[in-house]
């Protein structure tokens, strides 16, 4: 810090990270300016929430003089640019920490996400609302920023704040008299389109006409402030509900589907709930970020949190829109919220209500629910393994590709059931990285060739909830990769298989060639055309699992598998042959067993050297084609 103007003018440094966003923003999201409007109304519009929850719930300590608004004044022949509000104000260290900092970590996640689509096809304008760092956009229309601001609190003095967003900042006193925050600048020449009324107005009504407070441009109001959950369901338009969802979601698209709920009782409460119609961009680009959502919570429509994740669990929390009750007090803290029994209930009846909202899509407009279990089904079976009160109905939502569905095509566990082979006693499951990759293992030869639904699991959330179902319908569900899977049935192999003593010594082989390379090997009832497929134990993890464990744990060692052999294929006849006359050291017959070993690591996508694995395999070629092979 540095006074370069007088003892009374401050000036400050931006924080390095907070220089890289302001060059994000100004050379990358250019192409978007109309947004610096929606982002300066939506910070008023917090501004003055915050003002009319302390006027309604605190008796002192507070200015309450004037109306809760926003005024915007544009002169064009000047292309000046003032926006008021009469909101909360902030005092001088709230300046500083709300503009000259990266005050949260989304910011950080907004940077990532940008230059993750600098990489792509374009820019999103959707990313700078949903990390919070909107504030800022106004530097793509001006070059210089004035703010006067002086805090709702009694005896605060006001502050003027100035910057060019070019790493410094400056504070000073200001001679403002009343509460609430004035943002004035000049706009360049390419942007004086936003000094003309008319425009603005186009702008406020497609992104700010629901905000809860009167916008004027001078004594005209041009929104429309409405609360629509108060409304009754019949009364809403599609039109004004979708509009609605883009203004509290910062979102673009109209939303999926959305639910209207009103409920009377032990506890009494509205809400307009909404499914975005695909996953936001920061539950791709931040961990943890389903933690800090949640759906708006208002008292008496007056806005408590903007986003109360007390409402919802977090399974269900990219779920958003408004639940407004009667029954808290306007003075709730957040921790009487997440202590009272009233969200408790209201908790307790949105989640069932939620569920039953996914339920009804899934059975009425089944197109429209494939598109929402595609974006949200890995976060839906989250639930699982921590909602379970609702398990059972979150069983019966989940969806999977089969071995006889064709690609994108889901059934449910019921429909699985319905149809399972006149003896069958399990469910199986077969988990793998793609479709491709697991329809092509040879682990699933006994289930075609018996004809055997096996489901089909490539999301790497299917790894960690599938395996906890235990049952459905009184049948185990089983991986096709565990060794004691059930083939107890009839299975014509496609060649003889050997007789005991030739198992017994072919068997052998492999176990003295792998060594400790393998827990054990043993004799398939499950390969039909394949010579060796590697399976996990009993109680062991799945390879599928044990791959998502290491990327979590690195150094996680490998857990050893069971070697299974096909001793009807022609290859394993072949070296039961050479074993049987004693060349069970000979150098061809040993790198043949550790060829196809390593083969079906290769499948399991578990080798560790590709290199060694073609080298021997153009040995074995070399030795095949000599004169006299």
């Amino acid at each position: 810090m540095s006074d370069k103007t007088s003892p009374a003018v401050k000036e400050f440094e931006y924080k390095a990270e907070m220089k890289q966003l302001l060059d994000l923003i100004v050379h990358s999201l250019y192409t978007h300016p109309e947004i610096f409007l929606r982002e300066l109304i939506s910070n008023g519009s917090d501004a003055l929430s915050k003002a009319r929850f302390r006027l309604l719930s605190s008796d002192e300590g507070i200015d309450r003089e004037g109306e809760l608004k926003i005024t915007i004044t544009v002169n064009p022949e000047d292309r000046s640019f003032v926006i008021e509000d009469t909101g909360i104000g902030m005092t001088e260290e709230e300046l500083i920490s709300n503009l000259g900092t990266v005050a949260r970590s989304g910011t950080l996640g907004f940077m990532e996400a940008l230059k993750a689509q600098q990489k792509g096809a374009g820019m999103d304008a959707n990313l700078i609302g949903q990390f919070g760092v909107g504030f800022y956009s106004v530097f793509m229309v001006t070059d210089e920023v004035t703010v006067e601001t002086r805090s709702a609190e009694a005896g605060a003095e006001a502050r003027l704040w100035r910057s060019t967003g070019q790493g410094t900042y400056t504070i000073e006193p200001s001679d403002r008299a009343v509460r609430g925050t004035k943002i004035s600048f000049t706009l360049k020449e390419e942007f004086k389109e936003f000094a003309e009324e008319y425009r603005l107005e186009q702008i406020v009504k497609k992104y700010s006409n629901f905000v809860d407070f009167p916008i004027f441009f001078g004594d005209r109001q041009v929104n429309s402030v409405t609360a629509l959950w108060q409304r009754s369901k019949s009364d809403l338009k599609d039109e004004e509900v979708n509009e609605f969802y883009k203004f509290i979601s910062t979102d673009f698209k109209d939303p999926l589907d959305y639910l209207h709920i009103s409920i009377e009782g032990a506890v009494s409460f509205k809400a307009l709930l909404f499914i975005p119609s695909e996953a936001p961009m920061e539950l791709l680009y931040q961990q943890g970020a389903l933690e800090k959502h949640g759906p708006q919570l208002y008292v008496k429509k007056v806005l408590i949190q903007h986003e109360c994740r007390d409402l919802l669990p977090e399974y269900l929390r990219f779920v958003s829109g408004v639940v407004d009750t009667e029954d808290l007090s306007l003075n709730v803290s957040r921790e009487m919220v997440q202590s009272s029994p009233v969200m408790s209930k209201i908790r307790q009846i949105l989640t069932g209500k939620i569920l039953g909202w996914f339920d009804t899509l899934a059975k009425e407009q089944p197109e429209k629910f494939q598109q929402f279990y595609k974006a949200f089904g890995p976060i839906i079976k989250m639930g699982l393994n921590t909602d379970f009160t609702n398990r059972e109905k979150l069983i019966d939502l989940l969806r999977f590709e089969t071995t006889r569905t064709a690609e994108g095509e889901y059934i449910t566990l019921k429909q699985y059931t319905e149809r399972m082979a006149e003896g069958q006693n399990e469910i199986y499951y077969h988990s793998g990285s793609s479709r491709s990759q697991m329809l092509a293992h040879p682990n699933l030869e006994y289930f075609r060739k018996q004809d055997l639904e096996v489901l089909l699991l490539s999301d790497p959330v299917d790894v960690f909830v599938i395996p906890s179902i235990f049952e459905y319908d009184k049948k185990p569900l089983k991986s096709i990769e565990k060794a004691d899977i059930d083939t107890s049935g009839t299975l014509e192999p496609e060649g003889e298989r050997l007789g005991v003593e030739g198992t017994a010594g072919v068997l052998g082989l492999f176990r003295e060639v792998l060594g400790d390379r393998i827990a054990d090997v043993v004799e398939s009832k499950r390969l039909v055309s394949s010579p060796v497929t590697l399976v996990s134990g009993k109680d062991a993890m799945d390879s599928q699992m044990e791959k998502v464990m290491k990327m979590m744990q690195q150094g996680m060692p490998s857990a050893k598998k069971i070697l299974e052999v096909n001793t009807s294929h022609p290859i394993i006849r072949n070296l039961a042959g050479k074993q049987a006359v004693g060349l069970s050291e000979n150098t061809v017959v040993r790198a043949a067993v550790l060829q196809l070993f390593e083969s079906a690591l290769l499948l399991e996508g578990d080798l560790e050297s590709v290199t060694d694995y073609v080298a021997r395999m153009n040995e074995l070629v070399e030795a095949a084609t000599r004169p006299g092979a």
